[in-house]
This record gives structure tokens, C-alpha cells and sequence, in this order.
């Protein structure tokens, strides 16, 4: 966002008319949030996120042409300041650790409501990952079967020990992260601010090489540091 208390500027990448349309309609309604452009394919998305300097592009990923992974994988590749967050009716593996690893921030099908979608937007465009619950499910229980999904989320898939670097403190932020905890539960659990927490994260950010959340909790369950209860 260009200043604090300025809307998050949204473009809307959706093949079908009607879709599209229903989304720019309800997201304009939204507080906080001013839709500034459409697109018809992945190949749009990416010459509107050029033009308009979105802060988050809200993006479908079966588009004709170029789809959403690869749009979202060209906006990365570019260094665009956008972040995407993936909304789609495709929930299989395939799709969503592609969406991961092109770079998408955050992951939603489209049976979410316009809250789920408000959150989303705000969320990621704050600078968190914001994953479905049913998305993020698939996603540790690749990591923890051994299947290739900790690549989708930038962490190398030979990446087994843990950093020796990381304080104790560090550690249990990261595992209550692998949790599925938000920094004002994890605050809450270990009894500390929630500004602390940010810090930890933010430490913890830089001191693995992962580029948002989803990297973290891939990056727990490959070192062994994620709960297994």
C-alpha cells in the first residue's frame, strides 16, 4: 500500500465474464480495498499489474493463454511488487504447490465468502501468507508424507537440519507457526507481545531464506521441527 490507512488496489485476472465481473462488483463494495483494473488471462494480468501497480492481483489460475501459475511466475520473475493471492475452483496438489512455488502469497477456492476473500486480500498485501485451511492441510501433509511439495513454497527439498542459528524463543515461534497458529495466537500461547512475535517471525524470515509463512511451515516439517501431535 502506498500510505498507511490507503485502500489495497486489487486487479481481478479471471477468464469468464461473469466471474470476473461478480468479483470486481463485490470487492468494490469492501472496506478497504478499490479494485483498480480487470483482466481476461494470465497474459492481461500481467501487462495490467505493468500499467495500474497493483498492490495484490486476485488471480484464477485455468485462464486460456497463459494460465495463473505461469502469470504469477512471470510477476515474480519480474520483481513485480504485487502479491498474489489464488482464487480458484482447482484445488488438487499439482495446482496448488505450482501456485506456491510461481510465487502466490495466498491460496483460496471459490466457495469463500466475501470476508474469507477481505481477509485474504488484506492479509497478504500486509505481507503474511494467507493459505485455505484445506490448502494448507495438503500442503503439511505432503511434507510430512516425504512427497516433493516443499519446493512450492521456496524451500529447498534438501533442507533437513535446522539452523543452528535460531534462538530457543525462535524455535518455538516456528513451531506453533507449523501449527497453523497467527502471530496473535502464538502470542498468546507463549504469553509475549504480539509485536514480539513479528520480530521472531520476521528473524526467523531471514535466518531461513524462506520469503513468507507457507515457506516456514514447509521449512519446520522438513527439519523436524513441526508438532506431530
Amino acid at each position: 500500500m502506498d500510505q498507511p490507512g490507503a485502500p489495497v488496489r486489487v486487479l481481478v485476472a479471471d477468464d469468464q465474464k461473469v466471474v470476473r465481473d461478480g468479483l470486481t462488483m463485490m470487492l468494490g463494495l469492501l472496506d478497504g480495498i478499490e479494485v483498480v483494473g480487470s483482466a481476461v488471462d494470465g497474459a492481461d494480468a500481467v501487462r495490467q499489474v505493468e500499467a495500474t501497480d497493483p498492490d495484490v492481483v486476485l488471480m484464477d489460475l485455468g485462464m486460456p493463454t497463459v494460465d495463473g501459475v505461469e502469470a504469477t511466475r512471470r510477476l515474480t520473475a519480474a520483481g513485480a511488487r504485487a502479491r498474489v493471492v489464488v482464487l480458484t475452483t482447482y484445488a488438487d496438489d499439482e495446482w496448488v504447490f505450482g501456485a506456491l512455488q510461481a510465487g502466490a502469497r495466498g491460496y483460496l477456492t471459490k466457495d469463500a465468502g466475501a470476508e474469507d476473500i477481505r481477509a485474504a486480500v488484506l492479509s497478504v498485501a500486509a505481507g503474511d501468507a494467507q493459505l485455505d485451511p484445506s490448502v494448507q492441510r495438503r500442503l503439511l501433509e505432503a511434507l510430512a508424507s516425504g512427497r516433493p511439495a516443499g519446493t512450492a513454497s521456496g524451500v529447498a527439498s534438501n533442507a533437513t537440519a535446522v539452523d543452528p542459528s535460531l534462538t530457543a524463543r525462535e524455535r518455538e515461534v516456528l513451531t506453533e507457526i507449523a501449527r497453523g497458529l497467527s502471530n496473535t495466537e502464538v502470542a498468546e500461547r507463549l504469553f509475549v507481545s504480539e509485536a514480539t512475535v513479528k520480530t521472531h517471525v520476521n528473524h526467523l524470515l531471514a535466518k531461513t531464506g524462506c520469503r513468507d509463512r507457507a515457506a516456514l511451515v514447509a521449512y519446520a516439517y522438513r527439519t523436524g521441527m513441526a508438532p506431530r501431535d
